[in-house]
């Protein structure tokens, strides 16, 4: 006669292994599909500086997808007998899908601003050190877009309040912010080095270490400005 409790299945090592793996190929393919639109137009484009506005329109569709799938990978869970993430991921989607865009449509169009100066800048006059500071600001305002992301992916603030709040944790939390920090560097070099496709193969496991790296901000966020 077995003696496995009938309420352990699926809480084990294993289950929790194959939940997680489930829940990252379930997010990965409803995260590509939403911002497939965007996607086909992006690799579609020549590696022109003059396509850098037409680039930022394609990836547009990306921050509500990459915001729903946050929300869908902090709200999985462990039990292989209760998974959900294509409906955690649509809740996601249709909450944040507004909110994410009031930050993620400027966050786009500085970007392109800053891109489209560095691709031409022997055209501007300016002395070398303006390229580097576009540099530094360019990598700052990606590393306040990654707080934002997951700030608006679990959380309900008004877009102002999560800009602020983005900005603040930047240097309150370093270590969440060099994280970050980490996972553009990587993803930057795997995409030169590999493939261009790579940060779209791997936006669900890019995306939980996101997660992983910004405990701390999350955390703080629940205790001090959340009733």
């Amino acid at each position: 006669m077995s003696t496995v409790r009938a309420d352990a299945f699926g809480t084990g090592p294993l289950s929790r292994a194959v939940a997680l793996i489930h829940t990252l190929v379930t997010v990965e393919a409803l995260l590509l599909l939403a911002a497939a639109p965007g996607l086909a137009g992006l690799f579609l484009l020549t590696p022109d500086p003059a396509n850098l506005p037409l680039a930022a329109l394609c990836l547009l569709p990306l921050g509500p997808a990459a915001s729903a799938a946050l929300h869908a990978l902090h709200h999985r869970s462990r039990d292989l007998t209760a998974l959900h993430p294509a409906r955690a991921f649509r809740r996601g989607w249709r909450l944040n899908a507004v909110p994410v865009l009031k930050l993620w449509a400027p966050l786009l169009g500085w970007l392109t601003v800053v891109a489209f100066t560095l691709t031409h800048f022997s055209a501007t006059g300016l002395p070398g050190w303006w390229a580097v500071l576009l540099g530094v600001v360019g990598a700052g305002s990606l590393l306040w877009g990654a707080h934002a992301l997951v700030l608006t992916a679990l959380f309900a603030f008004r877009a102002r309040d999560t800009a602020r709040l983005a900005a603040y944790f930047l240097l309150r939390h370093p270590r969440a912010t060099l994280g970050a920090a980490s996972l553009l560097v990587l993803t930057a070099a795997g995409t030169a080095l590999l493939t261009e496709a790579l940060p779209a193969l791997l936006a669900a496991p890019l995306l939980l270490s996101l997660l992983h790296s910004s405990r701390p901000v999350i955390a703080e966020t629940e205790e001090e400005f959340t009733a």
